[in-house]
C-alpha cells in the first residue's frame, strides 16, 4: 500500500517554508516531520521501533551477562578455578544473545529502509501528480532544474532522517535500560554516568541553532545549479552556435562555487559538532573509570560490576553517534519537507480541474469559445472576451500577431489551462465537466515545438502501446512521415535520439502529428505544428486531413497557403476577436492584410 504522507499545516507562504523560521524551533519541527512520516506507514514504523527496542534490551542484557561471567567464571579461573560446564554455559549465553541481536538489527534496518523508500515514493508521486494536475503556465513559468530538484534532491533531503529514526527512538529505550542497569550497580555511578545527557543536550541545541539556515541555503543552491546545468545542456545548440561555451561554464562555475561555499560552511559546523560528541563521551568514560576504581576500593561494587557498568556506558557511544547523525539530518529534513510542501501547495493552487464526469457525444465535435478571458499574470490579459464557434468537421485557422493569444486559445480548448472568465465547450459540454480520459481521447493538440522521446519511431507515435502496427503506419502516412521513416535504418523500429535530435525539425513535427492522428481525434488542434515542414508536403498533409479525418480542426497558422485552405479564419488582435470569415473576405481588412503580407515576407 502506498504511504499517505499528510500535508503540512504550515502555510506555503510562510517564510519558514524556506527555512527562515527561528532555528530554535528546528528540533520541535523536526520531530513533527518525523511523526508525520511515521503516521504515513504506522505498521512499518512500529515494526522498526520494536526491532530497535529489542536490540537495546539485548545490548543491556549482554552487559549483565558479561558482568556475571567476569565475577563467576573469569575471576574464579585465577583463584579457585572454574568448570568446563561454566565456560560452555557462558559461551552459549553470549552466542544466543548475539544471534538475537543480529535478528533485531535485521528487523530494524529492513523496516527502516522500507519506511524511507516508501515515503520517498509517496513524495515523488505527489510532486509529479501536482505538476501533472497544475496548469501549463505554472510549469512553463518555472525552471526545469528547480522542478527536478524538488522531485529529487528535496525528496532525498526530506527523508534523510528516516534511516536513523528507528534506532534513534530505540536509543530512548536503551537509555532507560542502561540507567536501570547502572542504578542496580550503584546509584552514585549511575548519577555520574547520567550527567552526559544534559551536556549532549547543550551541544545539540548549539548545533541545531546554527545549522538550519545553511541547510536551507544548501537546498536552494542545489536547485540553482540544477537549473543552470539543465538550461546549458538543453540549449546545447544555442550555446555552441552563439559561442556561449565559456559564458555558460562561468555561470555554472559561479553557481557551483556558491554551493561549495555553503556546503563547506555546513561541513565546518558538523566538523565541530562531531568531535564535541566524542570529547564529551571520552571525558565521561575516563571519569567513570576513576569513580569505578574508587568504588571497588571502597568495596561497594565488584570488578564484574565495573566491567558491566563501563560496558553499558560504552554501549551508548555508537548509539549516541547515530543519534548525532539523526540530529544532523533533522534540519535538512525540515528544510526539504518545507520546500516540498511549498512546491506542492504552489502547484495545487494553480491546478486545472480534472474531476469532470460527463461523456462526449459521438462523431465530430463542435468547439465553442464563449466570452473567454485569460491572463497569465494579474493585469496582463492575453485573451479578452473571446467568442467564436467551430462547426463539427470544419477547419478554422486562427490568425494574429505574435502575443495575440493564439497558443493560449489552444491550451484552453485542450483544457491545459482554466479561463479566468467565460467557458470553452467541446461537443456542447464545458471542457471542465468532461471526463478527463474522454477529453484526452477526443481532443489532440500538436505544438510547434515537437518533442520526441529517446525511443523507437513506433513508440513515439503510439505512446500508450495500444495501437496496431497498421494504425501506426496509417497515422504516419496521413502525416506524410511514412516515406522518410522507411528510409531510416530500422524503419519504425529506429531509435531516435533524445528529443529526436537525429531527425530534422520537419520530420519531428510530422511524427508528432502522427502521434495525434493515431488516436483518431475528433477535435484536432494544430498550434503552428507544420511550421518546419516543406510547404508542398504541408499542403499534402492538410489535404489528407480534410479528406480522411472525420474531425473538427483548429489551426494556428502563419503560412498564407495554410490559411487559405481553411474553411474559415478567426482573426485575433490584442487578445480579442476582430473578425471572422474566409481568407478572401478578411483581406478587405487592412489590419488582416498587413498580418498576411508580413507572413508572406517571413516565409517567402
Amino acid at each position: 500500500m502506498t504511504a499517505q504522507v499528510e500535508p503540512s499545516e504550515r502555510d506555503a507562504s510562510d517564510p519558514a517554508a524556506s527555512g527562515a523560521e527561528d532555528p530554535r524551533g528546528v528540533v520541535r519541527r523536526g520531530l513533527g516531520v518525523a511523526r508525520r512520516y511515521a503516521r504515513a506507514e504506522p505498521w512499518v514504523f512500529t515494526g522498526s521501533i520494536v526491532g530497535a527496542t529489542l536490540f537495546s534490551l539485548l545490548l543491556v542484557l549482554t552487559t549483565v551477562v558479561i558482568g556475571r561471567i567476569v565475577d563467576e567464571v573469569l575471576e574464579p579461573a585465577f583463584t579457585t578455578g572454574t568448570t568446563a560446564d561454566d565456560v560452555r554455559v557462558a559461551a552459549l549465553a553470549l552466542t544466543a544473545l548475539g544471534v538475537a541481536r543480529a535478528l533485531s538489527i535485521v528487523l530494524r534496518r529492513f523496516l527502516a529502509g522500507v519506511l524511507q523508500f516508501r515515503v520517498q515514493r509517496t513524495w515523488r508521486g505527489r510532486i509529479s501528480d501536482a505538476y501533472v494536475d497544475t496548469s501549463l503556465s505554472y510549469v512553463q513559468g518555472r525552471p526545469t532544474g528547480e522542478l527536478l530538484a524538488h522531485a529529487d534532491a528535496d525528496v532525498m533531503a526530506a527523508t534523510g532522517m528516516l534511516a536513523p529514526l528507528p534506532f534513534s527512538v530505540g536509543i530512548v529505550a536503551l537509555v532507560v535500560f542502561a540507567v536501570v542497569s547502572l542504578f542496580a550497580i550503584d546509584p552514585w555511578f549511575a548519577l555520574a554516568a547520567s550527567t552526559i545527557f544534559p551536556v549532549l543536550g547543550v551541544v545539540n541545541h548549539v548545533y541545531t541553532t546554527r545549522i538550519e539556515q545553511p541547510m536551507a541555503e544548501t537546498q536552494r543552491r542545489v536547485g540553482e545549479v540544477s537549473r543552470i546545468a539543465h538550461e546549458s545542456f538543453d540549449g546545447a545548440l544555442a550555446v555552441k552556435t552563439l559561442g556561449r561555451r565559456d559564458a555558460e561554464v562561468e555561470r555554472l562555475d559561479a553557481a557551483a562555487e556558491q554551493l561549495r561555499l555553503v556546503r563547506v560552511r555546513v561541513g565546518r559546523i558538523r566538523a565541530v559538532f562531531e568531535p564535541a560528541l566524542d570529547t564529551v563521551t571520552y571525558v565521561a568514560s575516563i571519569a567513570l573509570v576513576l569513580l569505578g576504581a574508587w568504588l571497588i576500593d571502597a568495596g561497594r561494587i565488584t570488578t564484574g560490576e565495573l566491567v558491566q557498568g563501563m560496558a553499558v556506558f560504552g554501549l551508548l557511544f555508537f548509539p549516541i553517534r547515530v543519534f548525532g547523525y539523526f540530529l544532523q539530518e533533522l534540519p535538512r529534513s525540515v528544510v526539504g519537507t518545507d520546500r516540498l510542501d511549498a512546491a506542492e501547495a504552489g502547484a495545487r493552487a494553480d491546478v486545472v480541474p480534472t474531476d469532470g464526469t460527463t461523456a462526449l457525444p459521438p462523431g465530430p465535435l463542435p468547439v465553442e469559445v464563449d466570452r473567454v478571458s485569460f491572463a497569465y499574470e494579474r493585469g496582463s490579459a492575453v485573451l479578452r472576451d473571446v467568442s467564436f464557434t467551430v462547426s463539427p468537421g470544419e477547419i478554422v485557422a486562427v490568425v494574429g500577431a505574435t502575443g495575440s493569444g493564439k497558443s493560449t486559445l489552444c491550451d484552453l480548448v485542450a483544457h491545459l489551462a482554466e479561463p479566468d472568465a467565460g467557458v470553452v465547450r467541446v461537443g456542447g459540454v464545458a471542457v471542465a465537466d468532461v471526463e478527463p480520459g474522454a477529453l484526452r481521447a477526443a481532443v489532440a493538440l500538436v505544438f510547434q515545438e515537437a518533442f520526441l522521446f529517446a525511443d523507437t519511431v513506433a513508440a513515439n507515435i503510439d505512446l500508450d502501446g495500444t495501437a496496431t502496427p497498421e494504425a501506426i503506419r496509417r497515422a504516419a502516412r496521413r502525416a506524410r512521415a511514412d516515406r522518410f521513416v522507411a528510409a531510416l535504418p530500422d524503419g519504425f523500429d529506429t531509435v531516435v535520439g533524445e528529443r529526436g535530435v537525429t531527425l530534422s525539425g520537419g520530420q519531428r513535427q510530422r511524427l508528432c502529428l502522427a502521434r495525434a492522428l493515431v488516436r483518431e481525434p475528433r477535435v484536432l488542434l494544430l498550434d503552428d505544428a507544420t511550421s518546419a515542414v516543406d510547404p508542398v508536403i504541408e499542403a499534402e498533409i492538410l489535404a489528407e486531413l480534410r479528406g480522411s479525418l472525420d474531425a473538427t480542426t483548429l489551426i494556428v497558422a502563419h503560412r498564407v497557403s495554410t490559411i487559405a485552405l481553411a474553411d474559415r479564419v478567426v482573426f485575433l488582435a490584442g487578445g480579442r476577436v476582430v473578425a471572422t470569415g474566409t481568407h478572401d473576405e478578411l483581406l478587405a481588412l487592412a489590419a488582416y492584410e498587413r498580418i498576411v503580407r508580413a507572413y508572406e515576407s517571413e516565409t517567402g
